[in-house]
């Protein structure tokens, strides 16, 4: 692809990237993107930084004249043409504007021809470097959210100069940092955030190639915990013998259709939501100050509404869209799914007055008798998102989308009684973006996007049906007995 900056879009695929600078470790910067053989950039909600790969094919001995030993920095600006002009439309890895990557090992170091080198420069933000360099020793005291921002802001912890996004907390509450990495820190504190605007549990602290987030689930499919959220962009697989004269606009066509696509789990994992804990849960609360203990029982069907989804409804009507037929009888004994309440039981230990002047628990910053109740609805709402419909799909590079985005996935039943293309009722609707995988080579742009939803589209026919048991009458059967009637009792002999 052609150097020159583009103005406007000529084709889906297209991107802008006028270099790729390597600062090596003397101060020296070196223009490595004609030797780029491939440069990727991984980012997900799931993970605390940014990290990313470029792939050199070296013919000139570049590793051994700029003594590349992983110490370097790398720094390049990626946009799609014309999103640059958005705001946070492109990834911004420049020294001018930006924040470049710090290169941090070297792998596949191999020789693919005579005098020709291939080599894998890893690399990753400025704050993953600092969570490995430095320890958080200290107490928080007050708001949730601004304790973790004031560990991202600390010269002396992750120090960081990237824009922070953060959704207000609800709670407020004193926490001791024990000699923790920062990450782990404001890990151990986002599952003590509750949202100020929500009814959810526990946040994510991820870094997208846009800045820093520390935000909730409800908070990515809802605006402010009411109003559904708009989504970024919507994606169609559609057949390739479509009509080119059909279509009104092809670069937009293009940008969301979906080149290839695959369900990493089909469905929810039926056993391991079950031993989990994500449909029916009890925490048994223990107060160490008053020796009292208390019994909560987190039940799937009632508690749904109490969190946002992605396809969520404003209103009664929302369990309609259970991510499982959670109102059908499951066995013989008559129950729904969520009535097992021993599918999984914690032990919660708890105490009033930890800091010596406050009345609340010591996980949330709330009464103690609400500490069991949002543990375990917190533990059902992670599970939901973790192991529920995760869908995989290849699309045309787009540099302003990112993890945490909303999207919509319009799939068509597969069915060929279905000749007027109606959408899949449960696995088409609104996803979130978990993981982007951005990928450039000399040749086009593409994304990997990785997306999961906790809810369906329609929902699932409600069944009352008793499950009818078996007629048969179980049998106990004692193997010797049967050995004597057969006459297959011997002496025991060594040979």
């Amino acid at each position: 692809m052609s150097n020159k900056v583009l103005k406007s879009i000529e084709m889906a695929g297209d991107y802008d990237l006028n270099h790729v600078f390597l600062h090596d470790h003397m101060g020296g910067v070196t223009d490595i993107k004609k030797m780029m053989a491939e440069l990727n950039v991984f980012e997900s909600i799931f993970k605390n930084a940014l990290t990313g790969s470029v792939v050199i094919t070296d013919a000139q001995n570049l590793i051994a004249k700029l003594e590349i030993n992983g110490t370097e920095r790398i720094s390049f600006k990626l946009s799609t043409p014309g999103a640059a002009e958005e705001k946070r439309g492109d990834i911004d890895a420049s020294v001018e504007t930006g924040q470049p990557f710090y290169v941090y090992k070297i792998t596949d170091r191999r020789q693919i021809a005579p005098g020709t080198l291939l080599y894998t420069l890893h690399f990753a933000s400025r704050e993953f470097i600092r969570n490995l360099r430095t320890k958080v020793s200290q107490t928080y005291r007050g708001n949730i959210a601004y304790q973790v921002m004031k560990i991202l802001l600390d010269e002396n912890y992750l120090d960081s100069q990237k824009e922070i996004s953060y959704e207000p907390t609800g709670n407020i509450n004193d926490v001791v940092i024990p000699n923790m990495r920062p990450f782990d820190a404001i890990n151990m504190i986002a599952k003590k955030a509750l949202p100020e605007k929500s009814g959810g549990v526990g946040y994510y602290f991820y870094e997208t190639t846009k800045g820093l987030y520390f935000r909730s689930w409800d908070n990515m499919v809802t605006v402010k915990g009411g109003q559904i959220r708009d989504t970024k962009q919507i994606f169609r697989y559609m057949p390739m013998n479509i009509d080119d004269s059909t279509i009104k606009n092809k670069i937009e066509h293009d940008y969301q259709s979906v080149e290839s696509y695959r369900f990493v789990n089909n469905f929810h994992d039926i056993a391991a939501n079950t031993v989990m804990g994500t449909y029916a849960h009890t925490a048994l609360t223990y107060n160490l100050y008053d020796k009292s203990y208390k019994t909560d029982v987190f039940r799937y069907d009632h508690e749904y509404g109490n969190s946002k989804h992605t396809d969520q409804t404003i209103g009664p009507h929302s369990k309609e869209k259970y991510a499982v037929a959670a109102e059908s009888r499951v066995d013989t004994d008559d129950k729904k799914i969520s009535e097992y309440s021993e599918s999984r039981v914690s032990l919660l230990p708890t105490t009033q007055f930890l800091h010596g002047d406050s009345n609340t628990g010591a996980g949330y910053g709330l009464d103690v008798a609400q500490e069991g109740p949002k543990y375990v609805q917190g533990i059902s709402q992670r599970a939901q998102i973790e192991n529920g419909t995760t869908l995989h799909m290849v699309v045309k590079g787009q540099s302003y989308l990112e993890p945490g985005d909303l999207i919509e996935f319009k799939l068509i039943s597969v069915d060929e009684k279905n000749p007027d293309g109606k959408e899949d009722p449960q696995y088409s609707g609104r996803y979130v973006i978990s993981k982007i995988r951005h990928q450039v080579n000399s040749v086009k742009y593409t994304c990997a996007i990785e997306c999961v939803k906790d809810s369906t589209k329609q929902g699932f026919s409600t069944g009352y049906e008793k499950v009818e048991k078996n007629a048969n009458v179980p049998a106990i059967r004692n193997i010797y007995d049967s050995e004597r009637a057969a006459g297959e009792e011997h002496e025991y002999s060594p040979f």
